[in-house]
Parts: structure tokens; C-alpha cells; sequence
């Protein structure tokens, strides 16, 4: 399952991958993305891997065409997780899927749009900024 988080904001969209993901997942994820682009341009994403299972075969062409159509529009991608073969996966994901892909271990990691938030002037809640290391 694939869910938006309700941090996504400007051109920052936020997922939380769960589960078993299955190409249903991607027909909401590609219409969001590219509702996105419209709008922005070039987008970053954020992608919480820490409850991923597995993905469906049946997904994998969806989400090979989602990276052929998206990996020019997603200037960055930052991948929250918390075990090793998913800071492998964006290693290897990076020219597919985005310019710049960045892991960050679960334990350890505040990306931007994923942890702390503050509120701004215009009442909306935007990310506070953080060193890279969450606090307790």
C-alpha cells in the first residue's frame, strides 16, 4: 500500500510504503505525481520504506514505468528505511527514478517533510529544520 503523508507540501510529495505493494498502488501514485508536475515542474519525493514488505510481480512493469516517466521530474528523492537492501535499492534506484536519491536510516534520520513540523505564518505546517538527527 502506498499512502500519501500529510506532510507533502509545495513541491514535496511524502509516501508511506506498506506492505505488500501492488500495481493498483501505482495508478494512484502515478496521478498524484503528475498532478504534482503539472503544477510545479520538478518535484521531490519522500518515500517511508520502514513497513514495506514486498512488492507484487505483477507491480514490477508499473513501477519500471514509473520511473521512465518520472526519473527527469523528480529532482530528488529521499528514502527513510530501516533495513540494509533498502540503502542498496536507492543506490541502484537513483538514475532510474530520480537526480539524487539519499538514504536515511530510520534510527537516525529527520529528512526533510518526514519528521518534526512547525507552524508558519499562513497556518500551513511546514518541516522544521533539523541537523539529520532526530531527538528523543
Amino acid at each position: 500500500m502506498i499512502e500519501q503523508l500529510e506532510q507533502s507540501s509545495d513541491n514535496t510529495l511524502g509516501y508511506k510504503v506498506s506492505g505488500t505493494v501492488v500495481k493498483d498502488d501505482y495508478e494512484v501514485l502515478t496521478r498524484e505525481v503528475q498532478a504534482l508536475v503539472d503544477r510545479v515542474g520538478d518535484i521531490n519525493m519522500l518515500l517511508d520504506l520502514t513497513e514495506f514488505r514486498w512488492e507484487k510481480v505483477s507491480a514490477w512493469g508499473a513501477d519500471l514505468k514509473f520511473g521512465h516517466d518520472y526519473h527527469k521530474k523528480i529532482a530528488k528523492m529521499a528514502i527513510v528505511g530501516d533495513k540494509k537492501w533498502q540503502k542498496w535499492a536507492t543506490h541502484l534506484a537513483a538514475p532510474f527514478y530520480a537526480g539524487e536519491a539519499q538514504y536515511f536510516d530510520a534510527e537516525d534520520a529527520d529528512p526533510p517533510g518526514h519528521g518534526r513540523q512547525k507552524p508558519d505564518r499562513s497556518g500551513v505546517r511546514t518541516p522544521a529544520k533539523s541537523s539529520g538527527a532526530r531527538s528523543s
